[in-house]
């Protein structure tokens, strides 16, 4: 798993390499402009909605919402990345942390409508990620909804299927979301959506 410095130096390259994999059809990011479209789409049905953005990268995503009038907070442990993404939206209010240590304080005192995460939340061992979307279920507004895009499975056999066929390209590092392994959240609806082999949203909507 790169740390902090490994991403600050990915960051030159991070957009070509995912479209690469992208393009190609292959572990990790097939999928991944199908993933932040449908993200996209679903956040911007509600009028400039105020919206958390964790782990944004180098903003792919972020800046279309940004330019759309959503008010973006965000928090990436990457230090090149965040100046990459403050320079393209200079109202944005993001922060330097490591979301896998908790939020810094300052987004823990906002309620958002969408929190939002894509590809980062595999960052999380399994027993973190399920308090850690307890943690951001607080922080949603009535009827808010939380938007996972990533790497992610339906079911275990899937993930195996998919380590199979990866081979040698199968990072053992990261710790995939599968949805079938997850809890039931209390007041909540949990949807899955495939977009490819190896790609999906969870959306984790709070009902009233």
């Amino acid at each position: 798993m790169l740390d902090e410095k490994g991403f600050d130096t990915w960051s030159k390259s991070y957009d070509a390499s995912v479209k690469q994999s992208d393009e190609n059809h292959q572990y990790p990011f097939a999928g991944y402009e199908k993933v932040l479209d449908a993200i996209k789409q679903e956040v911007l049905r509600k009028p400039k909605p105020t919206i958390l953005d964790i782990g944004f990268g180098t903003a792919v995503l972020t800046k279309q919402l940004y330019d759309h009038g959503c008010l973006v907070y965000g928090v990436d442990f990457s230090k090149r990345m965040l100046a990459f993404a403050q320079e393209k939206m200079p109202e944005a209010k993001l922060l330097q942390a490591d979301f896998t240590e908790g939020l810094p304080a300052m987004l823990k005192e906002q309620k958002y409508d969408i929190i939002l995460s894509t590809y980062a939340i595999h960052h999380l061992e399994d027993a973190k990620k399920v308090s850690f979307l307890n943690d951001l279920l607080q922080l949603l507004k009535p009827e808010g909804k939380i938007l996972l895009g990533d790497v992610m499975f339906a079911h275990e056999d899937q993930l195996l299927d998919c380590k199979r066929h990866a081979k040698d390209a199968w990072d053992e590092d990261e710790c995939y979301l599968v949805v079938d392994k997850l809890p039931a959240f209390p007041k909540t609806n949990m949807n899955f959506y495939p977009i490819s082999f190896c790609a999906g949203i969870l959306e984790i909507s709070k009902t009233k």
